[in-house]
């Protein structure tokens, strides 16, 4: 008899016994709104700014913040329990590198996300139920009217929304794009400016268009002109809905599609072919879904991230994350004709690709 005769089949896992390291992992998940919304709280109260000099006394930072005492060391020793605060002395409390990004100075700040998700996208979540039941994004429900609907009538949302957005960081697979000799490239909901940024510095002739609402006008307009490229751009408030600036040499779609169901994502990209000249290219930048992780295999830190982004959106927008066959098919629908895809440099389940597309002609296919 052979040892693999004797050895033991192992139990399936759906039949194991959870252990005690599978009830903290659970625990962990059914408490994790707790501890996001203490975090919340804290950083609306600026907490985290009134540390931002050193440590503090529980009591002092009490009295600057307006709050109970008693209260509000508890939830900074839960919040220290958890890594985001130190407690250097009993009841006086100090910054990590991690509860810095909630301070107001800090370069991608991370201030503004966590009250955007500590109010809009907290109570989206709280019903998760009914998304799960109709397919359909609770903001709509909530609010009576779409996200971006609502930020247009709600300024301070707006501005906290956009601050957010601004932090991300451009995508790496831009870098894999060749702008060689590059003339104008027009940045199609270009936020505040980074993209241009990115791009104006590698292509010192180049020049830039950056079309986005009024707002992230202002902001891109001010960030480009603290870097001294403002007078190498021109500025065009408006939304992507309506008719683009022509004649640009490259257009550009950084995290845009994503947000918007097929039939909404499909007439940004019509705007961009009719103002796009026959020699013009497209550059969507975007994380592709994929399969190609074994089904079995561990998920990495990254990868959880892309999914928890992927259910923002599910209580939040009408969009989602699309694989390279379906945004090859938006793209073909709109008079594109996709070239390549250029995976980013860094790997990873979060980082965007750039699919290259150029205008069709009616005998390749194209709808124009």
């Amino acid at each position: 008899m052979t040892q693999s005769d004797t050895a033991p089949t192992p139990t399936p896992d759906h039949l194991a016994t959870p252990s005690l390291a599978d009830r903290a992992a659970l625990f962990s998940v059914l408490t994790g709104g707790w501890l996001s919304q203490s975090c919340y709280a804290l950083t609306k109260l600026g907490v985290p700014d009134l540390l931002a000099d050193g440590p503090r006394p529980a009591g002092e930072l009490a009295a600057a913040a307006g709050t109970d005492p008693r209260a509000l060391r508890r939830v900074l020793r839960a919040l220290t329990a958890a890594g985001l605060f130190r407690e250097p002395s009993p009841g006086v409390f100090a910054l990590t590198p991690a509860s810095r990004l909630l301070c107001t100075d800090t370069t991608r700040s991370s201030r503004s996300a966590a009250i955007l998700f500590g109010e809009e996208v907290y109570r989206s979540f709280g019903e998760i139920l009914t998304v799960l039941r109709t397919g359909r994004p609770a903001f709509g429900e909530l609010h009576g009217k779409p996200f971006y609907d609502y930020l247009d009538e709600q300024p301070e949302v707006r501005a906290r929304f956009t601050a957010a957005m601004g932090t991300a960081p451009v995508p790496t697979a831009l870098a894999e794009c060749d702008l060689t000799g590059l003339g104008t490239l027009v940045d199609v909901g270009g936020g505040d400016g980074g993209l241009l940024a990115k791009v104006l510095a590698r292509v010192p002739g180049a020049r830039g268009i950056l079309t986005e609402l009024p707002e992230a006008v202002d902001r891109a307009r001010a960030k480009l002109a603290g870097l001294g490229l403002a007078e190498r751009v021109g500025f065009v408030p408006g939304s992507f809905f309506d008719p683009l600036p022509g004649g640009g040499d490259v257009y550009t779609l950084s995290r845009v599609l994503h947000n918007w169901d097929d039939e909404r994502a499909t007439l940004i990209l019509r705007r961009i072919r009719e103002a796009i000249p026959d020699h013009g290219r497209l550059l969507v930048l975007e994380r592709l879904e994929t399969s190609a992780e074994p089904l079995d295999a561990a998920p990495s830190a990254f990868a959880a991230q892309g999914k928890l982004i992927d259910l923002l959106m599910l209580v939040t927008l009408d969009g989602w994350d699309r694989t390279e066959a379906e945004y090859r098919a938006l793209l073909r629908q709109a008079g594109f004709e996709v070239r390549t895809v250029h995976t980013p440099p860094l790997r990873s389940a979060r980082a965007e690709s750039a699919i290259e597309a150029v205008p069709a002609h009616p005998a390749e296919g194209g709808n124009r």
